[in-house]
């Protein structure tokens, strides 16, 4: 949960999945220890031990298992969950090894088996009238309760973030009744809606000219100092971060996929306003400790 003035410190999850933004090579040579959901989640209980308040990640098997062996571990501490959906890999593979049909047979026996009455009765209400909105909606509940099955009902789901790519697609093709009717519904089941993206400017742009309101959501983008992945620049996305009414960000890619050390990224994210908070990959226990009692000591 979140305490105004205090800033929200996340595990990001990409090491787990042997993601390197820099390098296939790097990632390679971590090895896979890292996919392992023992090890992953004696990571994320050691980052919760040492100033991490949550945990973000894109919603796979991976990190599912990851959320079922934190939590059989019964840590004392309840971490914050902030889950992206899709998880394009995952969709991608299943779509490339069974064809879409059989994606979507895929997808329908999953919902059916999920026991989760209202997103079945939503799906088929969505298919028979051909309504992406309640398909979406379906799509959204069916995630909630992937999460809520592997993390145990009582799980702290603090925001549920579309994907960068549904986000950067819906913006390209300026689908406002996606941003509209997602936010809506994630505001009724008591669910901080967020968007991840790469184009951050043109998001919080597109977001007053839709009258969505910046206090109801949260958006995950990167920040670093050598302008990493901020499109359309560094400068552009400092200015529409400033204007903001509320510290609603999430500042990802913060050490520029590892070309920045900890230190000089912390000192530059704690010069800007609106971030409510950060997420960063870990991939060893010295690694954990170090960097979330840094944080707090130069953030909080």
């Amino acid at each position: 949960m979140h305490v105004d003035g205090k800033k929200v410190f996340l595990v990001g999850d990409n090491p787990f999945h042997g993601i390197s933004h820099l390098s296939q090579e790097q990632a390679r040579i971590r090895g896979n220890a890292m996919t392992y959901p023992e090890y992953a989640a004696n990571l994320v209980a050691t980052s919760l031990e040492n100033g991490a308040d949550g945990f973000m990640f894109s919603v796979s098997e991976t990190t599912l298992s990851i959320l079922k062996t934190l939590h059989e571990k019964e840590t004392d501490k309840r971490p914050g969950l902030y889950a992206l959906v899709p998880y394009a890999f995952e969709y991608v593979r299943l779509a490339t090894q069974i064809g879409i049909a059989g994606l979507a047979k895929n997808f329908a026996k999953q919902i059916t088996f999920s026991g989760n009455v209202r997103a079945i009765g939503m799906g088929l209400k969505g298919v028979m009238r051909i309504d992406p909105e309640t398909l979406l909606k379906t799509y959204l509940l069916y995630e909630i309760s992937r999460i809520k099955s592997a993390a145990g009902k009582q799980a702290n789901l603090e925001s549920l973030f579309l994907h960068e790519i549904i986000t950067d697609m819906g913006l390209a093709f300026n689908l406002d009744w996606l941003f509209k009717s997602y936010v809506e519904f994630m505001l009724k089941l008591g669910i901080k809606p967020g968007f991840n993206t790469r184009n951050f400017a043109y998001l919080v742009k597109k977001l007053d000219e839709w009258d969505i309101s910046f206090r109801d959501v949260m958006i995950a983008a990167p920040f670093n100092k050598v302008g990493f992945q901020m499109d359309p620049s560094k400068t552009e996305c400092e200015k529409a971060l400033a204007v903001l009414d509320e510290a609603n960000v999430i500042a990802i890619s913060i050490l520029a996929a590892g070309y920045l050390k900890p230190p000089e990224a912390m000192d530059y994210i704690g010069g800007l306003s609106n971030i409510l908070g950060v997420s960063v990959g870990v991939s060893k226990e010295q690694h954990a400790r170090e960097t979330f009692k840094l944080l707090k000591n130069r953030l909080d």
